[in-house]
């Protein structure tokens, strides 16, 4: 995280560059270009680089803005400041319409998506006749404070200035909020996401209308600056160059949205002037060098320019609060009561069967070992508990309810928690703000409290949670390190204290002690003993035989997906069937 004191430092320093006494006019309106394409770059951010959904379309959403702001001022003389509000509202329908089916694409689909719809508006605002068709909308009027008309550049700069601070500060705010963790949880993939409370769908959907507001508004500001629109500033060349500058400066970051509409705006413009001579002709070369800059980015620097930049400026760590009221508890079950009750469960992959026909409990307070070679269902079986799976035949219940039909964000608000055998944690994340994931279902503020942080008690209560949990797993000293730098050993106990974020009922934990030394799997099983002792129930998937025997209660050994025995440790390791089975007669 950036000290707090950098965007004060940037604002005043980009309030005050344009009056500098002998400042050129042409670079003024050039900084008021950069600001335009900022505020759209910087949604890019949000949607690209943070919510992992590239878009070629965003142009659209600025001509939305635009057009809704050249219709309602210039054919029903509405103020400019009036139909901000419109503009935006309109901008944020049109979002939703196309982001209902935008978001559910995946892979390159969801690009093209983009393409395709960025095109189409581009041919639907050139042949509507009451927009003007390619000609557009002229005579818009220009923005006016108290009555004064502003027609320069340096008087416009402070509204276009304003804009982009603001957008600058919420989008911080934002990201830095419950729901911008769960914006940055889609970037390693949905399961991990919806394993942990979050809507996945909804979330897509907010990000991409957060986007395209922000698109919007700097169409809003286009409009009034140029004071006419035509479809020709709305195409897919804007949208690509758009995608350029997040490219550029860094999709991931958001102070790279600035840098990268610089370089591109100014890149673009120099260009403009140097290309045609070389080339003794007019056209478009400069999309041809931004074609090139985007190839030669994503090889040699696919996280942009701003890292190269944000080595040299201090950061500040999280600082947690150890007085805040801790987040309320998940009640557990009375000991020795049936918790999870797995009846008959069967699951077909076409004519594969995974899973056949298994039962077994977990009682509350209980540690059951699952195992079985490679290839006997035991993660089949995980993903059937958790609703990643459905069953083909079977019931599963939690305390009695049905759960086999629930998708995974519902079954884990019922108190069911889990690991997984390939670590799923968000590198570009700290060690803090991915266990803090884990709690996103004990709290409750949504998208408005954390762009306007009005969020902070609860946040505190947050990674204090998480800071618990962290020293329970003997990480304490690591929560400010990038979860990318951490050993895979480290990276899966970490995924423990994610899980037991959520104050879990059950916890299900598929090969916990892999990588991990042997203090270390002494440790942890000291920890997964005491939450025992807390009432907590635990499904364990292993292969340390010596770790699992240890450990838990009763083991269900599963082989080819059929259950093979069940019992306490020594009856399973004394078991000739199991031996057979598991290795080779040895176990």
């Amino acid at each position: 995280m950036l000290t707090r004191g950098l965007p004060l430092l940037f604002a005043l320093v980009m309030l005050a560059v344009p009056y500098i006494p002998g400042f050129p006019p042409f670079w003024v309106t050039l900084l008021n270009f950069i600001g335009l394409a900022s505020l759209v770059a910087i949604g890019l951010v949000v949607l690209t680089g943070v919510g992992g959904m590239t878009s070629f379309g965003q142009a659209a959403f600025v001509g939305f803005g635009a057009y809704t702001t050249a219709i309602l001022t210039t054919t029903y003389g509405l103020s400019p400041w009036v139909s901000l509000p419109v503009a935006l509202l309109f901008t944020m329908l049109a979002a939703v319409a196309i982001g209902l089916v935008t978001v559910r694409l995946s892979g390159h689909y969801l690009p093209l998506g983009t393409i395709a719809w960025g095109m189409a508006f581009f041919y639907l605002f050139g042949n509507m006749q009451s927009l003007g068709g390619f000609n557009g909308i002229s005579g818009i009027p220009p923005l006016s404070v108290a009555g004064v008309p502003l027609y320069s550049a340096h008087q416009i700069y402070p509204v276009v200035f304003v804009a982009v601070l603001l957008a600058l500060v919420l989008t911080r705010n934002l990201l830095d909020s419950r729901t911008g963790r769960a914006m940055r949880a889609l970037r390693k993939g949905t399961t991990a996401a919806e394993a942990f409370g979050i809507n996945v769908a909804r979330t897509k959907l907010a990000v991409f209308v957060y986007a395209a507001v922000l698109a919007g508004l700097s169409g809003w500001l286009f409009a009034h600056i140029q004071r006419g629109v035509t479809p020709t500033a709305f195409g897919l060349n804007a949208g690509i160059e758009y995608l350029l500058m997040a490219v550029v400066g860094g999709a991931g970051h958001l102070y790279g949205a600035l840098l990268g509409a610089g370089v591109v705006v100014i890149l673009k413009d120099q260009l403009q002037n140097i290309l045609p001579r070389l080339f003794g002709a007019g056209g478009n070369f400069e999309m041809i060098v931004f074609g090139a800059l985007l190839v030669l980015g994503l090889q040699f620097a696919r996280d942009g320019l701003w890292p190269y930049i944000a080595r040299f400026v201090p950061s500040v760590r999280r600082q947690v609060a150890s007085t805040t009221a801790a987040l309320p508890a998940t009640d557990r079950a009375p000991a020795a009561e049936v918790l999870l009750d797995v009846d008959g469960a069967t699951k077909t992959f076409g004519g594969l069967v995974a899973v056949n026909n298994i039962t077994f409990e977990v009682r509350s307070g209980e540690i059951l070992g699952l195992l079985g070679p490679n290839g006997a269902g035991k993660s089949t079986t995980f993903n059937l508990v958790t609703g990643v799976a459905q069953p083909t035949r079977g019931e599963i219940r939690l305390e009695g309810k049905r759960i086999d039909r629930l998708p995974p964000r519902l079954i884990s608000s019922l108190g069911v928690a889990r690991t997984f055998q390939h670590v799923k944690l968000v590198p570009d994340m700290t060690v803090l703000e991915n266990v803090a994931i884990g709690a996103h279902l004990r709290t409750g503020a949504g998208f408005v409290a954390g762009l306007l942080r009005a969020n902070r008690t609860e946040e505190q209560a947050i990674f204090q949670e998480a800071a618990r949990n962290l020293d329970r797993i003997g990480l304490g000293d690591e929560m400010h390190q990038l979860a990318g730098n951490l050993s895979l050993g480290s990276s899966r106990l970490v995924e423990i204290a994610r899980a037991l974020c959520l104050s879990p009922k059950l916890l299900l934990l598929d090969e916990p002690a892999a990588g991990l030394r042997r203090f270390e799997k002494e440790k942890l099983a000291r920890l997964l003993q005491g939450l025992r002792a807390e009432g907590m129930s635990i499904l364990l998937v292993e292969h340390d035989m010596e770790f699992v025997m240890g450990l838990t209660d009763r083991i269900v050994v599963l082989d080819f997906g059929t259950k093979l025995a069940e019992g306490a440790p020594v009856e399973i390791q004394n078991n000739p069937a199991v031996q057979e089975a598991y290795l080779g007669g040895v176990l």
